[in-house]
């Protein structure tokens, strides 16, 4: 069946003028019996009719939409533009003006939830930011007041204030110095110096180096069995021991005592090393894993500054790693456990 629906403007002036011009020139020719008048009288109201409809949609209608267009793109038009203005556009349906302009509406409609959930972003990171510096100031202020109330003539008070002012102090100074790396990282700052590495001599050298704080739960750290045989990778090797230094003390203060923590490594494909660090302890709820490497994110708000730390770590890891153009992800169950992995290069000849 015959639809004027997707008809151009062309089509569709031309579609109107013929169905004017028919009857009417059909009409002169029953009246004056001369096929010559009729036919004439055809040809001159169809180009009439058809010469007025396209320049009253040019004049007023696609004018209008020619407008629309100029605000959609909110810029003012380039020459190429008003070529696509000019020649293009008019050959266009308005189901296709609709289309496009429903396309712009739903883009703009993305651009708005965006900007919202910035927003909301923004104003809990600022919350937060407050918090985590306003901790460790009150707390320096408080043993600083009490020492000048007195407290500073007993010798043994005045050095357990001054160490705690020391460690609170301390945190105040890693706080600063992780935001300066993320914001360094963001701005592309952070230089990266890739070299081959084998990265299980870089997992067990994590693990002794922390093996002070596994050892206070008696947390038994390895490689999965399987991986032991070593495979190199082409990264930065520093950036990717401050990764899994992260990881590996987070899975010791999460971790259960007498637990484990296990490091696998796996050849995904000829050009990428898949790193996961495993732990069997609290675990993390579904609702909180795509928010986990937002900074200063605390799945339990109290029990994470229990255990220290900046509340940055995993925000470095993210940007450290996605600095190498790879990925890092998350998989937990409570009270089973939490996977954290990331994805390296491998080996460059």
């Amino acid at each position: 069946m015959f639809s004027t629906k997707n008809l151009s403007p062309r089509q569709l002036a031309a579609f109107t003028a013929a169905v004017l011009s028919f009857p009417i020139s059909i009409g002169i020719y029953i009246i004056t019996d001369s096929w010559k008048i009729g036919l004439g009288s055809l040809v001159l109201i169809f180009a009439g009719s058809f010469g007025l409809i396209i320049f009253t949609l040019e004049r007023f209608i696609y004018r209008k939409i020619k407008l629309i267009y100029k605000l959609i793109h909110q810029t003012k038009a380039t020459r190429r533009e008003e070529v696509y203005f000019k020649y293009i556009l008019p050959q266009k349906s308005i189901d296709e003006v609709r289309e496009d302009v429903e396309a712009w509406g739903e883009r703009q409609k993305q651009e708005i939830e965006l900007l919202q959930k910035n927003e909301i972003y923004r104003r809990e990171f600022l919350q937060n930011l407050a918090h985590e510096v306003k901790t460790p100031i009150f707390a320096i202020q408080g043993y600083v007041d009490t020492l000048l109330n007195g407290a500073i003539d007993d010798p043994e008070v005045s050095r357990k204030f001054l160490e705690k002012a020391s460690k609170n102090t301390n945190r105040l100074v890693n706080l600063v110095n992780d935001l300066d790396e993320i914001s360094k990282l963001e701005r592309g700052e952070q230089l990266l110096y890739k070299q081959n590495f084998v990265i299980q001599d870089l997992v067990n050298e994590v693990f002794d180096a922390l093996s002070i704080k596994t050892q206070v739960k008696n947390i038994q750290a390895i490689i999965k069995k399987g991986c032991e045989a070593p495979i190199a990778v082409h990264a930065d090797k520093e950036k990717v021991k401050q990764v899994l230094d992260n990881l590996v003390e987070n899975a010791s203060k999460y971790g259960k005592p007498n637990g484990n923590i296990v490091a696998s490594i796996y050849r995904t494909d000829d050009d990428h090393v898949l790193i996961e660090i495993s732990d069997d302890g609290i675990g993390i709820e579904e609702e909180h894993l795509p928010r986990i490497f937002e900074r200063f994110y605390r799945t339990d708000a109290g029990r994470s500054r229990d255990k220290g730390g900046t509340g940055l770590g995993l925000a470095i890891c993210k940007h450290l790693i996605e600095a190498h153009g790879q990925t890092i992800h998350v998989r937990s169950t409570p009270d089973v456990g939490t996977t954290i992995g990331f994805t390296l290069s491998a080996k460059r000849d």
